[in-house]
């Protein structure tokens, strides 16, 4: 099992920065998807490092991905609990990169950070992953990561497609080092895959995923370089 960390407070951290903590906790768990965000970056090297974090919040499913066909992952902060997530250790060009493909953006310009970091969070947008969210300091760097600027209580939830639901399994047992059933019982508990996907049913994709690219027929693999979150 590995040690997963919590973020320090804040404390209104206001200084520019080089290096950013990435907190991902949907499909760029996996670090196969977030590579192949990394590769449309400007500055396409892998991640300094990377260690399991444990956020506060909850994560949810939402809207309809034109990658994945099915409900995308949304991260609330004020939605009680924690949730696992994936910390990546990258340059702040790197971060708003990343946030902008989530956009289906050209990568640049760099984002202004100044108020996330003053505030813990900022509303770059109207979009679904626009507003970012400091969730404390790792090793004297913020930890952020971008989200929609509704609340669960605000959207209508929306299960997720079975390829999605596989990188998320695949991103938390690497991360975490959990089993492929807790990833799963993880995530049939979050709002949008709950009373749609049972654990027994979301553990099984990734037990078919070498010999069934639809996994229980419910979405299909994609190809596309863009993750969600």
């Amino acid at each position: 099992m590995i040690r997963a960390r919590r973020p320090e407070a804040l404390d209104g951290y206001g200084e520019s920065v080089l290096r950013v903590w990435y907190a991902a906790y949907g499909s760029n768990m996996d670090l196969d998807r977030l590579n192949h965000c990394l590769a449309g970056c400007r500055d396409s090297r892998p991640p300094a490092r990377s260690v399991a974090v444990m956020l506060p919040g909850l994560v949810y499913f939402a809207t309809e991905s034109l990658v994945w066909t099915g409900g995308r992952a949304f991260y609330d902060p004020e939605g009680g609990g924690e949730l696992p997530a994936r910390a990546y250790l990258l340059t702040a060009a790197q971060f708003s990169d990343i946030a902008a493909q989530e956009m289906y953006r050209a990568p640049g310009p760099d984002l202004d950070l100044t108020e996330v970091l003053g505030r813990g969070r900022a509303e770059t947008g109207p979009g679904r992953y626009e507003t970012l969210v400091c969730a404390g300091l790792l090793d004297g760097c913020p930890v952020l990561t971008f989200t929609a600027p509704w609340g669960v209580g605000d959207v209508a939830v929306k299960p997720p497609a079975a390829a999605y639901l596989r990188h998320l399994v695949a991103g938390v047992v690497a991360a975490h080092g959990w089993s492929a059933l807790r990833a799963a019982e993880y995530l049939a508990g979050c709002p949008g895959a709950e009373g749609q996907w049972t654990a027994a049913e979301i553990a099984a994709l990734v037990s078919d995923s070498s010999g069934n690219e639809n996994g229980s027929g419910r979405g299909s693999r994609s190809r596309s370089g863009r993750g969600s979150a």
